[in-house]
């Protein structure tokens, strides 16, 4: 796979650390799971963060912390679905699997917004706040003209589209903000799937657009 497209180091330094939002982090943790480069930087960020905690005064903790850290994480363990409900998409074209980094996740069946454009609402378990979806594109088609209220991340699980600023394809990670203006243009050959995490709203250009992106959360 060649990837050419990846997060930077900020964002994987966020990723280490813990800080990213659950949308952040699962859209990331997709692109990880196919990229073996990030996978590199990523451990070393960590073990360059582990080093500087080493390196740190010992802080004194409750004597019971470790065992309420264990009851807590079997609490959420408990309460986590382990995989897509039974209502996911289907099945990606042939070579491209669902992320892993989904299995606890719940997604609709795919809806229709407009000619040749599917999409499905990915729902976090105990993190109804991430707005979190799938987009399905048929060749020749395309995302309206549009910018961003927030951050818009995006990892390509198969297919290519080009946006006037590069071709993204599979295994591509893409992040856009309000200095992005961009119309997603699907290329001839295969349709597009990609997995979105967006922070704040996508500003369409046209009315009709922006009706059918209110609709669906966009």
């Amino acid at each position: 796979m060649d990837i050419r497209h990846h997060p930077d180091d900020e964002m994987l330094l966020a990723q280490a650390t813990g800080r990213n939002d659950v949308g952040t982090r699962l859209v990331l943790a997709s692109h990880l799971e196919l990229c073996g480069h990030c996978r590199e930087r990523l451990r070393v960020l960590e073990a360059v963060g582990g080093a500087m905690l080493g390196e740190l005064d010992p802080a004194t903790v409750a004597e019971d912390a470790l065992e309420r850290t264990w009851a807590r994480i079997a609490r959420q363990d408990a309460a986590t679905p382990r995989r897509i409900d039974a209502s996911a998409p289907p099945p990606l074209p042939q070579g491209a699997t669902w992320p892993r980094a989904l299995a606890h996740c719940r997604a609709t069946p795919w809806r229709w917004i407009g000619p040749g454009l599917r999409w499905s609402r990915i729902s976090v378990p105990q993190a109804s706040e991430a707005n979190l979806f799938l987009l399905r594109v048929a060749p020749g088609k395309y995302l309206p003209r549009h910018t961003h209220t927030g951050r818009e991340l995006t990892q390509i699980l198969c297919g290519r589209f080009h946006d006037g600023r590069a071709l993204f394809g599979p295994g591509d990670f893409d992040a856009a903000d309000a200095e992005i203006h961009h119309q997603p243009v699907v290329q001839e050959g295969s349709e597009c799937i990609c997995l979105a995490s967006v922070d704040g709203k996508l500003q369409f250009d046209t009315v009709i657009a922006r009706f059918f992106g209110g609709l669906v959360g966009m």
